[in-house]
């Protein structure tokens, strides 16, 4: 039987792409290696969101591509939004790939694997505005968590960002399709559902009824076999009172919101075409922890786009000082091709990028340690998702901890668990982003 492994990089839209590709190579007969030395196709999923992604990919790339020469591999099929983006370069400078699938395409990619054994090379590139958006999936994540994607696509149309050009405008899946899905996830044992789209805020406004879905959707999903729900990502200015209000009654979503923010300042939320300012945010976000009992709040900033002032990065970070936002990735402007804040004037040097993010990255460790200290001898709900033998602990995460991107809790005890289990934890101690405590109870 031929064996196919799969390599998934970027995000986690871009996984379920991945989980979907699996699915219909087993349907196909194909067997799936988490080996690539012994695997006979090789796929790579690639990112190509940001400089740092692409080079991400090329090099993974490379690395799958010296199986061929030292192992079993026949043929490497590269697929998602590096292939979408440089089909063309792909074809002329990496000779080691067989076969491309854009992001429109994954799901021929039983066509791709057929043409590589064939001793063919392939390239499908179909409308990025049509790719199918159900279908089976393999899960690549633990058993106990899954994410589920309501929607494909974006029309945000943000300056700085390619997304729209690579996964094409925004498409909402039927809510009945979403639903059957998560009832499917929930029966086969996933404790924690993470809803994920470019922006779930609009889901269901693309559909025949143009109404706000997502509190429906939350309220449906709150009545399945789930432990925790959590939301990636709510843009701030489609963030309705309705939704604060399913968000604050339902206990089994989670109070953990990613609200990618990107910049307060007037004059560049404009210039990224954002709306919101300084105080706008301010607002929201006052209104929200105060409808939201221990609500902790993710977010995403750029720092250094074309023509960012020091008064303007002052006032950015002014705001953090003031909001006390609890989790935050900071991210130097990348100047991507085919994007309007590329070409605009006044680009920032890379060595004040650098130091703008390093000033922010700072600003947001105060932080944590003021929310680590706020959370001394509480005792907190934590999702068990192992053993690290070094420390001699279990770790895990609590509700104020996203997959792979949040701290971890390291906690003893005297009971045997398993990856999945919810326990209660005592903390006792802040180990920098991480926390450390006692297992008091399940």
């Amino acid at each position: 039987m031929t064996k196919v492994g799969l390599i998934s990089l970027g995000c986690s839209k871009n996984l379920v792409d991945s989980e979907h590709m699996l699915a219909k190579l087993r349907q196909s007969g194909y067997e799936i290696t988490e080996e690539m030395e012994n695997a006979d196709i090789g796929i790579v999923n690639t990112c190509g969101f940001i400089e740092a992604a692409k080079t991400e990919a090329i090099e993974t790339i490379l690395d799958v591509a010296r199986y061929k020469e030292n192992g079993n591999l026949k043929g490497l099929i590269v697929t998602g939004c590096l292939a979408q983006r440089y089909r063309d370069e792909m074809q002329t400078e990496l000779p080691e790939v067989d076969a491309i699938c854009g992001t429109g395409s994954y799901t021929n990619i039983v066509d791709a694997v057929r043409d590589v054994l064939a001793g063919k090379k392939a390239v499908y590139m179909n409308d990025i505005s049509s790719a199918a958006l159900e279908g089976s999936r393999e899960q690549l994540t633990p058993s106990y968590t899954a994410f589920l994607k309501i929607a494909e696509g974006c029309s945000n149309k943000c300056a700085y960002c390619i997304i729209p050009k690579l996964r094409g405008a925004y498409r909402s899946r039927e809510l009945n399709d979403v639903l059957n899905e998560a009832k499917l996830l929930s029966d086969s044992g996933v404790k924690e559902i993470i809803v994920i789209a470019q922006d779930i805020t609009k889901y269901g406004l693309d559909l025949s009824q143009h109404t706000r879905l997502l509190p429906e959707l939350l309220r449906q999903l709150c009545k399945m076999d789930f432990t925790w729900i959590r939301l990636h990502y709510l843009y701030p200015d489609q963030i309705t009172d309705k939704l604060i209000e399913v968000i604050a009654n339902e206990p089994k979503i989670v109070k953990y919101l990613d609200i990618p923010l990107q910049h307060v300042s007037k004059r560049i939320l404009r210039a990224m075409h954002r709306p919101g300012d300084r105080e706008s945010l301010t607002g929201l976000i006052n209104k929200m922890r105060e409808k939201i009992d221990g609500l902790v709040i993710r977010t995403s900033l750029i720092v250094g786009l074309p023509g960012e002032t020091e008064e303007e990065f002052s006032e950015l970070c002014e705001f953090l000082q003031e909001v006390q936002i609890e989790r935050a990735g900071v991210f130097e402007f990348s100047p991507e091709e085919g994007t309007e804040a590329s070409e605009m004037p006044n680009q920032i040097d890379a060595e004040t990028k650098t130091n703008r993010r390093l000033i922010v990255e700072e600003l947001q460790s105060g932080v944590i340690d003021e929310y680590n200290l706020s959370r001394m001898h509480q005792t907190m709900q934590v999702l068990c998702e192992g053993f690290d033998d070094s420390m001699g602990l279990f770790y895990g995460r609590t509700y104020a901890d996203s997959v792979e991107v949040d701290g971890k809790v390291y906690f003893s005890s005297e009971n045997e668990l398993n990856a999945g289990d919810f326990v209660l934890v005592k903390i006792e101690n802040s180990l920098g982003a991480d926390l450390e405590g006692i297992e008091v109870g399940g």
